[in-house]
């Protein structure tokens, strides 16, 4: 939260000569100040706890997807109605919970299948310089255990681009699906190439392929409309995203994160 210093901290009294260096206490400064909501502070709280048991929405009965649902509804009618802060938009947030059957089945798939893992889940924005969209970018963290490393082993990339159509409203449009990020176990390195000496240069090559390796499929085909979808940001501030796909796709509770590139 953004501090706010009066000039009392520098007493009329004291000359510019007196005072060789102010210090500087905090680097946002220039920043709007922003009230602390604690009713709105709580609110958050309370629905990030109602989903942090669910492995992001895997796990839930009827009584805790009801409570979801009205601790997020209390959420979004803090700043229903006003419009999207693009610049505020942009950067990546982490995916905390969500009923999209789409992310339901992969994650379903990761606790089901002994070869599959689902790590972190994203939607990465870029749109700070942009009046009226940008792209955005879902990254799913995967991995094939033993083949790969936990967790991280890869990432799939599905990158869109959005325009603001409304208040609230952005439309995707689906341009490429990417697998990208290959980093494979060490196991599976030591079959490849061996740390004993001599590593022939066609092994080399084979690691060096597979670590820069990205296989990219487009979406849409040349001359048509790209698949879409209507996608409604119901709450945004500096630290948390709510969305809803709209036409029945799912709820979206995301919580800011450190860039990914």
């Amino acid at each position: 939260m953004d501090l706010a210093f009066h000039s009392a901290l520098y007493p009329p009294s004291l000359s510019s000569t007196s005072i060789t260096r102010r210090p500087n206490f905090n680097s946002h400064l220039n920043r709007p100040f922003t009230a602390y909501d604690s009713e709105l502070e709580s609110k958050k709280h309370l629905l990030l706890t109602s989903v942090q048991d669910t492995q992001r929405g895997l796990l839930t009965t009827p009584d805790q997807r009801s409570s979801i649902e009205e601790a997020l509804v209390n959420v979004e009618g803090r700043n229903m109605g006003l419009p999207i802060n693009l610049a505020k938009l942009d950067g990546t947030w982490r995916l905390q919970y969500t009923s999209a059957p789409d992310v339901l089945i992969l994650l379903q798939a990761a606790a089901t299948l002994p070869f599959f893992q689902i790590g972190q889940i994203f939607q990465k924005f870029e749109c700070r310089d942009q009046s009226n969209g940008g792209i955005i970018r879902n990254v799913v963290r995967w991995s094939v255990p033993n083949l790969l490393e936990e967790q991280e082993g890869a990432t799939l990339l599905v990158s869109a681009k959005f325009n603001v159509v409304s208040v609230r409203n952005i439309y995707l449009q689906f341009q490429e699906i990417a697998v990208q990020d290959i980093n494979i176990s060490e196991e599976l390195q030591a079959l490849i190439a061996p740390a004993i000496l001599p590593r022939s240069f066609i092994n080399l090559q084979i690691l060096q392929f597979l670590r820069t390796f990205k296989a990219q499929i487009p979406v849409r085909d040349p001359g048509r409309e790209s698949v879409g979808g209507l996608y409604y940001l119901s709450y945004l501030d500096d630290n948390m995203l709510l969305g809803r796909a709209v036409g029945g796709g799912g709820v979206f509770v995301f919580t800011r994160a450190q860039s990914l590139y």
